[in-house]
């Protein structure tokens, strides 16, 4: 990761043998057809294709996360006709996307841009909007399914809520903050045959999955080892999870701290008034408009959010917080979050599974023999109670380990499936291991994966760029040309004519938002045993399984008792109700539907 310009041109060469042409030459054609936009490039790719039908659709959280599923929409697949949020902020980026940077409106255009609605009042047309909770919302017979990105301690409420409803639902990562809670949405979504889906996105990414086919036709060899990493430069008073709370503290956008509200508004205000220029003139008048809708936060929502079950409280340390505080901060309280584990690392662990899982041939998620992992809270002081430094080993099972032959591998060596290999079965020192740190206060390296195998290495960055170097060897200071052993491939851009590429020409290289969304939207048009979600219940707990335990191994070490724990099938079965968190399922039942 961190490569420079330079060397990641290095990466993109001609290199492309049998196995690589396949590959090119599907993308190719899809390119080809004009299938790269709309019901597109991931339709032809995933194998879905369009419905007749928009799925009519509620939001619930409209937040940060939320806001981005509503720039991913497809309006072909889906038709937003509710939201939910508590926050008039939230409701107000929703409609007229966000203004506080030119990348942020980028991710969160607003549903006026997405469906061409010109003001705010023909939208609301079409668009209910609750902002007392989520109740009438869920009552709306006219609202087949919701999507759902709210704090992760509210995800299994409303998610259950949502399918007692009769709604299919698709919930943010991570699929809810007990191993319980988790075991419980898959058995009521089984219950009710209603689809459930989990927002682990790079289940549908192109990118990812065309790592996947080159681990499987065995370009990088016997996978032994996977780093991966999500590190970000946030310092104590310069924090995305400590964002500025109503009331004044910073101006949308930047700038100093002002005493006064109105002194902002004064101040941006004049601004717009100065402004010649029309286009820039109604940029800042956007930005005004989003600024008094975050302040005017101050005097609404502490009330509603006591109403629903946000808490006034006070940390060991005797600093008081507010309700308010922790709706708008809530990844920083273990009550209301999963830390560092479940926001950021459970992406990283999905990518490990989704890796390992790639030598299988019986369609199973690998699942990780052993977690040993520390964390702590380093650089912050006690205006948090979650970790700000987290690293993690974990071991998953190899081609060989035990028993993993008994429904067949993949060949490393020539991609070919085969069934046991006497020698192989019993090898318990047939593994690979995953290292994965998250930390702030420095982001070197910034999120990305390395899986390293015994014929090359695979480099992904951001979830944008993906790299292979061929043999042992990644170092970058000396060039393919000057005898060095540079990239070789460019999974995305390769060669003249890569599709993907191509496809990307016409924006930002898709990181799966809007693909996990249009296939649960044809899911549901299609319903089927053979039509399920890529990251179903099943799956979306696996990931949880994997966050949670080293959530707990974490805990454990910082008590004294060793941060290592090895996992238990049961663990996995949605049928079990065995937990790793101490997260019990009748009590978990009984107080989210009332019936245990």
């Amino acid at each position: 990761m961190n490569l420079t310009p330079e060397e990641k041109e290095v990466g993109r060469g001609n290199y492309f043998d049998a196995i690589g042409v396949r590959r090119r030459d599907f993308l190719k054609s899809v390119a080809a057809g004009g299938l790269v936009s709309g019901g597109g490039l991931g339709a032809a790719y995933f194998g879905y294709s369009t419905v007749d039908d928009p799925v009519r659709i509620g939001v619930i959280g409209t937040g940060d996360e939320g806001s981005v599923l509503i720039g991913a929409l497809n309006p072909a697949y889906c038709q937003v006709v509710a939201i939910s949020d508590l926050r008039e902020y939230n409701v107000h980026r929703a409609f007229h996307g966000d203004y506080s940077s030119p990348a942020a409106m980028a991710a969160r255009p607003g549903l006026m841009q997405k469906y061409n609605w010109k003001t705010e009042a023909e939208a609301r047309q079409h668009v209910k909007v609750f902002k007392d909770g989520y109740a009438e919302l869920l009552a709306d017979p006219e609202i087949e399914a919701v999507i759902i990105a709210v704090p992760l301690h509210l995800h299994a409420k409303i998610a259950i809520d949502a399918m007692l409803a009769g709604k299919h639902v698709l919930t943010e990562k991570l699929m809810a903050k007990t191993v319980a809670e988790c075991k419980l949405m898959g058995r009521i979504a089984k219950e009710k045959n209603l689809y459930l889906a989990t927002g682990h996105q790079r289940h549908y990414s192109v990118l990812y999955d065309n790592a996947v086919n080159l681990i499987k036709w065995g370009v990088l060899g016997e996978l032994h080892h996977i780093r991966a990493q999500w590190h970000r430069g946030n310092l104590p008073g310069r924090d995305s999870w400590q964002m500025p709370l109503p009331g004044g503290e910073i101006p949308i956008g930047g700038g100093e701290p002002i005493q006064k509200i109105q002194d902002g508004i004064k101040s941006l205000t004049n601004q717009v008034q100065r402004e010649k220029d029309p286009i820039a003139k109604e940029l800042l008048e956007g930005k005004l408009a989003q600024y008094i809708a975050w302040d005017s936060d101050k005097d609404s929502v502490l009330e509603r959010a006591r109403k629903h079950g946000f808490q006034d409280f006070e940390l060991p340390a005797g600093h008081k917080r507010s309700a308010l505080e922790e709706l708008c901060r809530w990844r920083l309280w273990d009550r209301t979050g999963g830390g560092l584990m479940a926001e950021l690392g459970s992406h990283q662990m999905d990518a490990a599974g989704i890796f390992c899982s790639a030598l299988r041939q019986d369609g199973k998620k690998a699942q990780p023999l052993s977690v040993h992992a520390v964390g702590g809270r380093h650089i912050f002081g006690h205006d948090r109670e979650v970790e700000d430094h987290v690293y993690c080993t974990i071991e998953f099972p190899a081609p060989g380990y035990e028993d993993a032959f008994d429904v067949g591998y993949v060949d490393p060596g020539t991609g070919v499936g085969k069934g046991a290999i006497p020698g192989y079965i019993n090898d318990d020192n047939k593994k690979i291991v995953v290292t994965y740190s998250s930390i702030n206060g420095n982001g070197y390296g910034g999120y990305g994966e390395v899986v390293m195998g015994t014929k090359g290495t695979l480099i992904l960055e951001r979830e944008k760029e993906v790299m292979l170097y061929k043999g042992s060897s990644t170092t970058t200071k000396v060039g393919v040309k000057d005898g060095g052993s540079g990239p070789t491939m460019d999974t995305y851009a390769s060669g003249e004519a890569a599709p993907v590429a191509q496809a990307a020409q016409a924006g930002p290289v898709s990181r799966g938002y809007t693909e996990e969304i249009e296939h649960w939207a044809y899911c549901i048009r299609n319903p089927s045993p053979e039509n399920q979600p890529r990251c179903n219940p099943k799956v979306a707990l696996s990931d949880a399984v994997i966050a949670l335990t080293t959530n707990v191994a974490i805990r454990n070490g910082a008590k004294g008792g060793g941060g290592f724990i090895k996992f238990e099938d049961s663990w996995y079965d949605i049928d079990s109700d065995e937990t790793p968190d101490g997260s019990d399922l009748k009590e978990t039942r009984a107080r989210l539907v009332g019936d245990a």
